[in-house]
């Protein structure tokens, strides 16, 4: 039976950003030019550092290849998610709240998409300050994608 390589990576990768007080967002396999890895982490106390990705990936090399997924070479990357990815864990809407958000979440009728300031967070809901319209609570089910808007 084949290896699923991306399950056994994040099989292999949590327990290892969990010790550098992190989690594991995703872990994506491109294979246009050879095998590239991308594992995704973020932090709800502290920003993504060079060190911790560094020590991270590192650790996560010697496990990788003793697994042996993979017969050709491979490329592993260790990184925060950044700005461009949507949020995909609720542990991301904390570290984020003050921000400018763009939302699309599930309604009875369809889909909704708003934009504006993410004002708090828990386990099972977010808020939303669309301003003059006052505050929507959304819950984190509902969610499709939320995305920061950067300021310019």
């Amino acid at each position: 039976m084949q290896k699923d390589p991306i399950n056994t990576i994040k099989d292999l990768a949590e327990p290892i950003v969990q010790q550098h007080d992190m989690f594991l967002v995703d872990v994506e396999l491109k294979q246009n030019d050879g095998n590239v890895i991308w594992v995704l982490v973020d932090s709800e106390a502290d920003n993504i550092n060079l060190k911790s990705c560094t020590q991270i990936s590192k650790q996560l090399s010697f496990l990788v290849e003793s697994a042996d997924l993979f017969m050709n070479p491979y490329r592993l990357n260790v990184s925060s998610p950044g700005l461009s990815r949507p949020l995909s864990d609720i542990r991301q809407y904390s570290k984020n709240k003050g921000r400018n958000v763009k939302v699309k979440y599930k309604t009875e009728e369809g889909y909704e998409k708003i934009e504006g300031i993410l004002t708090s967070a828990s386990t099972d809901k977010v808020v939303i300050d669309v301003g003059s319209n006052g505050s929507i609570d959304i819950p984190f089910a509902d969610i499709v994608e939320t995305k920061i808007v950067p300021k310019i």
